[in-house]
């Protein structure tokens, strides 16, 4: 050892702004994984995976990092071990599309072969994790710092690995494109099966999960062209800048899906956007629910009404309760109660019981239906027929 650090001091260090641009989306997949993982919730599994991704993704490029600037020349007897860790990107995007899309857990009985490609290459290379800080140190050079004078190395080392690593490359490139495949695949087959969300919906998974696969196929292209026209690791750190892109790019997603700019959570309660008091009123909301039967449905609810209208609970109750002069259950049920008056008369509906017709018109039981029917026209269902079956 003695011997090689007068070598190993000579290794240059480089600190410029693509050092620092890559640092900066290091240290933001860090915080984004660690944020996701504290505050996604233990059911959220799809979430838990995304958070593990940009942690194991941040991990391989500080790698990159560190041989760029040279500071690898600090920890040498870590050179390449993030290798393994890069043939696992590729299946943890898929598995956590899996997640997102199908809403099934990962099991290990199921999923395993999707581990195999990256055990299988550590296998191989543990004999250059053994091999002296030698071999490491010509290994950094050969790729980074071809100019300078190498190690001698003991005369028993052998390099059966090389036969693997000089194909890493290609493995890596293999995985992207099988990985890419399986993705496009799978959201392909979910688009057919399942109605997609509407357009106006800021975000949705089938949209989140279209845009990692638009990513994947960017993040394949570039790997490509950096391994076409770079020798080894030298073209890194490109790699590194488009990490940075992407980890601002899930911040400015995360951010814009946060609740922190929703008025809903500083305002009193009937304390709303002023843009949206302009454009939303009693007319507006009526329009809607008439328009879509909003009110057939048992589920029927505030929340429900208000991310229809494209807007808070806040602001739908504040319009009912002003301009309507009632609460949402009682405006909601004003609307069943209509369409119940009618149906109590119409022929079409004369082989339904009384409390058939109340659940035909989103009331979830017989006791719900009198209450309400009474409230609005003072008197029974059977009453208001028997005094109206004869008009």
């Amino acid at each position: 050892m003695q011997e090689l650090q007068p070598l190993i001091d000579q290794i240059p260090l480089r600190f410029d702004n693509i050092s620092r641009i890559v640092l900066l989306g290091i240290a933001q997949g860090v915080f984004l994984g660690l944020v996701i993982l504290l505050r996604g919730g233990s059911k959220n599994k799809a979430l838990k995976t995304f958070a593990w991704l940009l942690l194991l993704q941040s991990v391989v490029i500080l790698d990159n990092h560190l041989c760029y600037t040279g500071l690898m020349k600090h920890v040498l007897h870590l050179n390449d071990s993030t290798e393994p860790l890069v043939l696992l990107l590729f299946p943890l995007i898929y598995l956590f599309l899996y997640q997102l899309l199908e809403r099934k857990p990962l099991l290990v009985k199921k999923h395993w072969i999707h581990f195999v490609p990256a055990l299988i290459y550590a296998f191989t290379q543990i004999k250059y994790y053994l091999h002296p800080l030698s071999v490491k140190y010509n290994a950094y050079l050969g790729a980074y710092h071809a100019n300078l004078k190498e190690a001698v190395v003991p005369t028993h080392i052998t390099y059966e690995y090389h036969w693997v690593k000089d194909e890493f490359r290609w493995l890596v490139l293999a995985s992207f494109l099988c990985y890419a495949f399986l993705s496009i695949r799978m959201i392909l087959s979910r688009k057919r099966t399942t109605p997609l969300p509407s357009k106006k919906n800021l975000t949705n998974k089938y949209r989140f999960s279209r845009n990692v696969v638009f990513l994947m196929i960017t993040a394949l292209v570039l790997v490509f062209l950096v391994f076409l026209n770079h020798d080894d690791d030298a073209g890194d750190h490109y790699i590194g800048i488009f990490n940075t892109m992407v980890a601002f790019a899930t911040s400015f997603v995360m951010l814009s899906e946060s609740r922190f700019f929703e008025n809903s959570w500083i305002a009193d309660k009937y304390e709303t956007l002023g843009h949206q008091q302009t454009k939303l009123s009693l007319s507006i909301v009526d329009k809607y629910i008439q328009e879509h039967s909003f009110f057939l449905s048992q589920d029927a609810s505030l929340q429900k009404l208000a991310q229809s209208l494209q807007t808070t609970t806040n602001h739908v109750s504040k319009v009912i309760n002003v301009e309507a002069g009632m609460n949402f259950n009682e405006y909601i049920n004003s609307f069943r109660v209509n369409c119940a008056k009618e149906r109590l008369l119409n022929p079409k509906f004369v082989h339904l019981t009384i409390e058939a017709i109340g659940n035909s018109v989103g009331f979830k039981s017989k006791t719900a239906f009198y209450s309400a029917f009474k409230k609005h026209t003072e008197q029974s269902p059977k009453q208001y027929v028997n005094q109206n079956k004869d008009l």
